[in-house]
């Protein structure tokens, strides 16, 4: 049981990896596009916190793992879980509203050859 534990730990930590670069990789994309509003900037670097915040939950779970303290795994895999809902539902409302943004904008030019 100890190596799937672990085996879980280690994706879990992998996963939190793979999220960070994909903040980062929105980052830059977004840093190379014109006008993006500030507000979405800010929910957009918002994210390194949750991030960070998961991480130490994470570590806490591995003690409660330890330890066989299930109630407390149970709570701290919700919350993860979580927090990775707050940031993938934000992410959609985000790439909805600048995909609606850029749909504007190319009705906008669309319109200006008819």
């Amino acid at each position: 049981m100890q190596n799937t534990n672990s085996n879980i730990i280690d994706r879990l930590f992998a996963s939190f990896t793979d999220l960070e670069r994909a903040i980062d990789g929105a980052k830059e994309t977004l840093a190379k596009r014109e006008s993006v509003p500030e507000e979405i900037v800010k929910r957009l670097g918002s994210y390194d916190g949750i991030l960070a915040k998961q991480r130490a939950l994470a570590s806490t779970l591995c003690g409660h793992i330890k330890q066989g303290n299930w109630d407390e795994v149970t709570r701290h895999v919700g919350l993860i879980n979580g927090l990775s809902a707050m940031i993938r539902d934000d992410a959609r409302a985000i790439l909805s509203a600048l995909s609606t943004t850029t749909n504007d904008e190319v009705s906008d030019d669309e319109s200006n050859f008819c």
